[in-house]
């Protein structure tokens, strides 16, 4: 319950082997500590897709990024590295493995049903980023979501259909609201931000949404 009765909508339509994604999540995570109604925000964590033709398994990121960015790769790199350390993000490219995302997303969509989505969000990012994980394969999945989620219940779904339908309705509302770039914000279905913004324009587009939803009084 929230005593205000107001509700703040915040959907984050991100990927799992975005950078930047991780980035704005940090830079959120800190704005929601600092804002003064956080307990008026439901935060929705919604599938994005930057590469759904990527591979299983996984192949080297670096590699993968270097034909993409082509001679900048390593300045680009390193600079997103620089930025993720500010955020207290430990990011080697070196060491990651880029993949499809589907099902790592279908994960993220079996712990909201457990009200666990942030706390495993940010264990699939640390397992890419950091820790070289494959986020391809189902037994890898598992083992990430186990503090939060039965390893077991993850392997089931993923042996099966569940979350795919949720999957693909989130790629298809980032498509309708015409996303083609991640991280994008949506507060209550109509005030969007995109991009890794610092933590004193999601404050501000927080204390917007707050003060647009606020009930106007008599006279």
């Amino acid at each position: 319950m929230r005593p205000s009765g107001r509700t703040i909508t915040v959907e984050v339509h991100a990927d799992l082997v975005c950078p930047w994604c991780y980035i704005g999540k940090r830079r959120l995570d800190r704005a929601l500590d600092a804002f003064p109604h956080a307990d008026e925000v439901h935060l929705v964590h919604r599938a994005f897709q930057l590469d759904p033709a990527a591979p299983r398994p996984g192949t080297p990121a670096r590699e993968h990024l270097a034909e993409r960015l082509g001679p900048r790769a390593d300045a680009v790199l390193a600079h997103t590295a620089r930025v993720a350390a500010e955020e207290g993000i430990a990011m080697d490219f070196g060491r990651a493995l880029i993949g499809n995302t589907f099902d790592a997303h279908r994960v993220l969509w079996l712990a909201g049903t457990e009200g666990k989505q942030t706390e495993v969000k940010e264990r699939l990012y640390a397992a890419y980023f950091s820790e070289g994980r494959d986020l391809t394969r189902p037994e890898v999945l598992a083992a990430v979501a186990a503090p939060d989620l039965d390893p077991d219940r993850v392997l089931e779904v993923l042996a099966g259909t569940g979350g795919t339908a949720e999957v693909t309705a989130d790629l298809g509302t980032a498509r309708t609201r015409g996303i083609r770039s991640v991280p994008t914000l949506v507060v209550d279905g109509r005030l969007s931000l995109e991009g890794a913004q610092d933590t004193a324009a999601l404050l501000a587009l927080l204390e917007r949404a707050r003060e647009e939803a606020a009930p106007r009084s008599a006279g």
